[in-house]
């Protein structure tokens, strides 16, 4: 019972401030798109197939950070320095204002504000079963990991081989914390990690 009335209060609290921020931002999100599509050639939305709870597959909304067909010019991983982002998309990155568009996938319900990351089918195909546990929840935009791993482009930018990095360590420990969250979890803890995520984007 206690498990069904925080899933319950955890949706509601998604549908409120989902809503609630997309339409106070909505004049915010309107200028970001005019300066992406007058500053660099491209659709202003970037769309990625992401697994969601129970693995099921989803398309997650970004603001377009990187030129055209980026993933074709290099890995599904970005660094510190890849010349594929765009002027404008690093600011949107420094800021997390690429990931605000996610409140629509708040609001259909494909995620939450908090939980773990969803990550694309070619990572989640190394999972072990145990790791795959995290798919019991709805990923969310934000997670310990999220505040973990704030600067993660800086940190694979450090290293000789990033990807390589990325999945032996990185990801890892991303799934530790995961796990970390879904064994405790309630609302006032994600108000904690929404408090805390506001404020790593700040400092």
């Amino acid at each position: 019972m206690a498990k069904l009335k925080n899933k319950i209060s955890k949706r509601l609290f998604d549908i409120f401030f989902s809503l609630l921020g997309l339409i106070l931002i909505s004049p915010f999100l309107i200028i970001v798109s005019i300066i992406i599509k007058i500053t660099s050639e491209g659709p202003v939305f970037f769309l990625q197939e992401r697994l969601g709870q129970y693995e099921k597959p989803f398309f997650i909304y970004k603001f377009r950070t990187m030129v055209i067909n980026a993933e074709s010019l290099g890995k599904q991983i970005t660094v510190k320095g890849d010349n594929r982002i765009t002027k404008v998309g690093k600011v949107l990155r420094r800021y997390k204002i690429d990931e605000f568009p996610q409140l629509i996938n708040v609001l259909l319900g494909e995620m939450s504000f908090v939980g773990p990351r969803p990550e694309v089918k070619k990572y989640v195909d190394l999972y072990t079963n145990d790791q795959k546990e995290i798919f019991k929840v709805k990923p969310g935009i934000t997670d310990y990991a999220s505040i973990e791993y704030r600067n993660e482009n800086d940190l694979l930018s450090t290293v000789e081989y990033p990807e390589e990095y990325y999945i032996n360590t990185i990801m890892q420990d991303k799934i530790n914390l995961n796990k970390k969250y879904i064994e405790k979890n309630n609302l006032f803890i994600d108000v904690k990690i929404i408090l805390k995520t506001i404020s790593k984007c700040f400092r």
